[in-house]
């Protein structure tokens, strides 16, 4: 077997790994905050700067992951130019 087909089919497998654990973190981190939310909500006497700073850092969070997912998925975009340049001079 070609050793650039089987490292296209490893790297999908590995964009695939990606894509779906970083969508069940994502799943788990909203759901997270709602709980969260609620419970904020439900408190009483939770002083207004704590849950202030708690919003902060749930938005710093997402923001964090957002830009994390932005970089790897452009890392993503440069390896499939790669094999589709290859793929192209092998034709």
């Amino acid at each position: 077997m070609d050793p650039k087909k089987i490292a296209k089919q490893t790297f999908d497998f590995y964009r695939s790994t990606f894509e779906n654990t970083f969508k069940a973190l994502s799943m788990l981190q909203e759901q997270s905050q709602r709980m969260m939310d609620m419970y904020l909500e439900q408190t009483t006497g939770f002083p207004e700067e704590g849950k202030k700073a708690i919003r902060e850092w749930v938005n710093a969070y997402r923001k964090g992951s957002q830009d994390f997912k932005k970089v790897v998925d452009e890392s993503f975009a440069r390896v499939d130019r790669f094999f589709a340049a290859e793929a192209k001079e092998k034709k």
